[in-house]
């Protein structure tokens, strides 16, 4: 099988347990990319997040995409301009932002300085900061301060509460959001039909591209529709045990260039893997 496209998730595979990509890892994809292998950042992080990483494996120069939220906006590397962008209509801002309340969990979205929330010293909320290397803005009420069209809410906190936030949103906007788990500690907000997979066939669509020519690596929750969807679905030793076992193949830790693993057996060698 010649593959032509591999998806990253970033956390937990990409990056290592100090949010770097090691330079073995940057050489092996820097490499692959010279090859004319297309390389797509799909995280659930913002473009803020995911922009510094893109930089460090020079897909400015080398090309390469980014899916953003999950897939809520892909952005073509080399242009910097939007491929697509979905968003969260506008009219459950209202409810969205004040229902969290009730459950004991906190919530938050993205600008152009940073997080916006109402309790930046919640430790969930600070561990998305880092994660993002972003700032945390303290804001009295969250809806007011929202700043243009939002692409993904995250609510954080603890997983039985989260779940009963989730339970709540599907429950009253089955057909408006879709409300995932990325952690167990992360409640993911997005607009319907967005995670990775879907985003990943659009992409491959106006690239003119198939799943069959594609790789995507993985350990989380939200990674589990496009290991599903790609033609060799890729856990790292790391990943979570639901994720593990729909797998195709199952690499190193991210702490062990797990994805240069990936990439030298798949995609560098003269002669298929399988």
């Amino acid at each position: 099988m010649a593959y032509h496209f591999i998806a990253l998730d970033l956390d937990g595979t990409l990056t290592n347990s100090k949010k770097e990509v090691s330079p073995h890892t940057v050489e092996v994809l820097r490499r692959a990319a010279k090859r004319g292998v297309r390389i797509i950042l799909a995280s659930g992080r913002p473009e803020a997040g995911i922009f510094p990483v893109a930089e460090t494996l020079g897909l400015r120069e080398l090309g390469g995409y980014i899916l953003a939220y999950n897939g809520s906006r892909i952005i073509d590397c080399k242009t910097g301009q939007d491929i697509l962008r979905r968003s969260i209509s506008a009219a459950l801002y209202p409810n969205i932002c004040e229902s969290y309340h009730r459950f004991s969990v906190e919530l938050l979205t993205y600008g152009q300085g940073g997080v916006i929330t109402e309790n930046p010293d919640d430790p969930y909320v600070r561990l998305e900061c880092r994660i993002n290397r972003i700032e945390a803005h303290r804001v009295a009420a969250l809806y007011p301060a929202i700043e243009g069209t939002v692409c993904k809410f995250l609510a954080v906190g603890v997983h039985e509460r989260l779940r009963e936030f989730q339970r709540y949103l599907r429950e009253h906007y089955p057909k408006q959001l879709n409300v995932f788990f990325s952690e167990t500690y992360f409640l993911e907000i997005v607009p319907p039909g967005i995670e990775k997979a879907a985003s990943l066939e659009t992409l491959l669509h106006l690239l003119g591209g198939d799943r069959s020519e594609l790789i995507a690596c993985g350990d989380g929750l939200n990674d589990i529709t496009m290991i599903d969807y790609a033609g060799l679905g890729v856990a790292m030793e790391n990943a979570q045990p639901s994720l593990r076992d729909r797998a195709d193949y199952i690499t190193d830790t991210n702490d062990n260039d797990g994805v240069a693993q990936v990439v030298e057996k798949f995609l560098l060698r003269e002669t298929p893997a399988f």
